[in-house]
This record gives structure tokens, C-alpha cells and sequence, in this order.
């Protein structure tokens, strides 16, 4: 069986993931702007002289379009999916099963040959993973989590990435118009997010830039399909560019398939239990 290592536990919290509106850019049609000047009268004669109308071309203004993704909305979700993890060096291949209770909860439960070997359950406050294989317990802070990640990360994130919703939505967003494309590009601290935004209103690809480390992030949509009316990317395909603690470059590849994904109105069960041996101080 392939051993999940702590960085794989950790990268998974972030990864085991699967952002939206295309507006239409508006243009105003060049208008005459009409300027007129004041009457004349010639005093010694009974002639009225008027000044015809100066005729001034105004340049067509356009505006900057207005670019609204269209979330999935839902109360509670409930995944399957394969995931291919490639490194330089190895390859492996894990079945994550997803449970969601939206702005709430998220739980994972990652297997290999049917065997679970990791779950992970994720409250707004924290990120609790118990590794069965390895018997290793992790109760981390967002804050903590981010710096091993080497990104920022919290709930509200990882929601969002899971179901492709865009993350920061809340950001200014700077549009540009590429092919059919929109991008979003947006300031959040020392990171550059570009939001690619495809005609059906859905994210398809986010690139994640931090600035000081160089560390990056490239994540692809792809498969689109409706559940319950929503759009729902069934692929997604997850690059990651990190420099360890030796500054070295190291190149990570996630390929995620989900075979099954639904969008419920009955509360699900999220079943997560630690040995009560590990939370003892």
C-alpha cells in the first residue's frame, strides 16, 4: 500500500479540490454633442445673425464589463472521486470521498485499495486529520496550515475550490477580455489570483501567485456538468510549483475525477473519531 506521508496529509487538506460569469462587454455608440453659442445682434442693422452650431465628435466610451460568476449553491454535498498524485519521483493513485455541510463542514476520507488510511474533518476554526496507517493525529490552527502549505488557506477557500466557486469574491477585481475568456485578476495581500471565466459563467482555470516566495498554484476546470441546475466540474487538474526548506523547486501534479457528486436537502452524517489516547496533552 502506498504511504501517505505527512506533506501528502497536510497538501491533501488543500488539494483532495476540485472559479464564474462572463458579462458582456457594453459599448456606447459615438454621439454628437451639440454646442451652441450665443445669439448675435447687429446693432445698426434690423439683421439677426445666428452662429451655426459647432458640431463636436465625442469618442465611444467603453465600459469596463461587469463579470459575475454563478456559484452552486447548495446546503449539503456529498462526493466521490479518484486522485492521481504525481511527484517527480512517484506516482499515486486514492479514492477521497467528500461530505459537506455548506459554510459549515467539510470531511474527507482518503483510501487506498478500499482501505481507509487518512480522514480529515474541517470546521470555520480549524483542521483535525487522523492518519489510521501511520497513527499520526493533526489539530491545526488556518494559520498554521497555511504556513505549511506555503499559501493561505481557510475554510471559506477550500469551500469555495471544492465545489469551483471563485474564492474572493469580495476582492476588486481588475477584467480583462481574452478570446472568450474573461480574467479576473485581484490583490489579496502579497498574492496575485487571475480568475479565467469561461462563457457559461463558470471558473475554469485560477492561478494563485505569492509574491515573495514565488510559490505557485495552477488550478484547471474541466467536464462541466448539471446537477439540480448547477454547473459542476467533474475534473480538475491541480499544479503545484512550492520551494521546500532548501529553496528548491518542487513540482506537484493532482488530477482529480469525481464519479459521483449530489447536491442534498438531508443532513448528512460526518463521521471522525480519534483515539482518545491522541488527545491527550
Amino acid at each position: 500500500m502506498p504511504n501517505l506521508s505527512q506533506g501528502k496529509n497536510l497538501l491533501f487538506i488543500l488539494l483532495v479540490i476540485l472559479f464564474q460569469s462572463c458579462g458582456k462587454k457594453v459599448s456606447i455608440p459615438p454621439v454628437e454633442a451639440v454646442v451652441v453659442s450665443d445669439t448675435i445682434v447687429v446693432k445698426d442693422t434690423t439683421l439677426l445673425v445666428e452662429k451655426k452650431p459647432d458640431i463636436v465628435q465625442v469618442q465611444p466610451v467603453e465600459e469596463e464589463p461587469k463579470v459575475a460568476t454563478e456559484d452552486l449553491n447548495f446546503n449539503y454535498l456529498k462526493a466521490k472521486s479518484k486522485v492521481l498524485w504525481k511527484t517527480n519521483s512517484n506516482s499515486d493513485t486514492y479514492t477521497v470521498d467528500i461530505r459537506m455541510k455548506k459554510d459549515s463542514l467539510i470531511w474527507m476520507n482518503i483510501s487506498v485499495s478500499m482501505i481507509t488510511g487518512a480522514t480529515g474533518l474541517f470546521t470555520k476554526e480549524r483542521v483535525q486529520f487522523f492518519h489510521k496507517i501511520n497513527n499520526e493525529y493533526f489539530n491545526l490552527t488556518y494559520d498554521s496550515l497555511s504556513t505549511k502549505m506555503g499559501f493561505k488557506v481557510t475554510y471559506e477557500i477550500l469551500q469555495s475550490l471544492i465545489v469551483g466557486n471563485q474564492p474572493f469574491k469580495k476582492n476588486h477585481s481588475r477584467v480583462i477580455r481574452e478570446n472568450e475568456n474573461y480574467i479576473l485578476k485581484q490583490d489579496e495581500g502579497r498574492i496575485q489570483i487571475d480568475n479565467y471565466v469561461g462563457p457559461n459563467r463558470k471558473l475554469k482555470k485560477l492561478l494563485v501567485n505569492d509574491g515573495p516566495t514565488e510559490n505557485k498554484l495552477t488550478l484547471d476546470y474541466e467536464d462541466f456538468a448539471a446537477i439540480n441546475q448547477f454547473l459542476f466540474p467533474f475534473s480538475s487538474q491541480i499544479t503545484l510549483d512550492v520551494k521546500d526548506k532548501d529553496n528548491k523547486l518542487v513540482k506537484t501534479l493532482i488530477s482529480i475525477k469525481y464519479s459521483k457528486v449530489e447536491l442534498l436537502e438531508t443532513p448528512l452524517e460526518f463521521p471522525f473519531k480519534v483515539p482518545a489516547k491522541y488527545l491527550k496533552k
